[in-house]
């Protein structure tokens, strides 16, 4: 099995940062810039090609990448990860222990840890999805495309709303037929110190868009997901936004969401 490292970042001028990856395969960089154009090297030793574009979306950036890949394997990254050594092994390692397996997902190495950790091989399925994020993903290109699945281009860092375009992904793949498994093995570690490009806070708008989330996830079930998401949070919201405002955020979105409605400017 063939691997490729598909990594998205934003607002690079030069490809240092990919450099510090400790890449082991042929990469595929998406930088969303300032300009459009295609820039080919290397990183230690492995073909690079690094896709500039204008566009605006975390979804379209990862879109641009699984358009353009050749590999059987495609593994997600942002660019806040350092791999570890012998990654490309580890991936191909899961695929082949689990060969039903269309998508995988992998630990992330955290200092402190905070996302959750898969401690055994087990299947994931519609009720446990949701906790987590892309770049703990490698990928069967050639099931992914068949299926014709990709990333949402209105949720996630860059896009209308901030965040649940790696959701919607594997929601996408369930409904589709397709397998996925979580394995106790890990590709990378994360740089916990590193900006969110799309976290800034407890906010009213940060709610609205989780309530629009919440609302393409589930339809009309969408009420008890969002009721839970805000208690589960209400320690950490204290001083920044109220229970009801933070719970009213995200009604609205969700309604605005389910009327097709174009998102609205919240106050903050």
């Amino acid at each position: 099995m063939t691997v490729e490292t598909l990594i998205v970042t934003v607002d690079r001028q030069d490809h240092f940062f990919a450099e510090q990856m400790n890449i082991q395969t042929k990469v595929l960089i998406g930088n969303q810039c300032s300009k459009d154009a295609v820039e080919r090297f290397c990183i230690n030793g492995n073909d690079a090609v690094c896709y500039c574009t204008s566009d605006r979306g975390v979804g379209i950036n990862r879109n641009l990448l699984l358009d353009e890949a050749e590999a059987d394997i495609c593994v997600l990254a942002d660019d806040d990860l350092r791999f570890a050594d012998g990654y490309p092994e580890t991936a191909v390692r899961a695929f082949r222990e689990c060969p039903d397996a269309d998508v995988i997902v992998f630990n992330l190495i955290e200092k402190v840890p905070r996302r959750y950790v898969n401690t055994r091989i087990r299947r994931i399925k519609g009720h446990n999805y949701s906790r987590y994020g892309a770049a703990r993903i490698a990928l069967r290109r050639e099931t992914i495309n068949a299926a014709g699945i990709r990333f949402s281009p209105y949720f996630g860092g860059g896009a209308m709303y901030c965040s649940g375009e790696d959701s919607i992904f594997l929601r996408d793949c369930l409904e589709k037929g397709l397998k996925i498994y979580a394995v106790p093995y890990a590709l990378a570690e994360i740089d916990q110190d590193s900006d969110s490009t799309w976290f800034h806070g407890y906010t009213e708008e940060f709610f609205y868009d989780k309530g629009a989330l919440y609302a393409c996830l589930h339809g009309a079930a969408w009420r008890p997901y969002i009721i839970r998401f805000v208690l589960r949070r209400r320690k950490k919201i204290e001083g920044q936004i109220s229970f009801g405002r933070a719970l009213s955020s995200a009604f609205r979105g969700a309604e605005d969401y389910r009327k097709g409605k174009a998102k609205k400017c919240v106050s903050v």
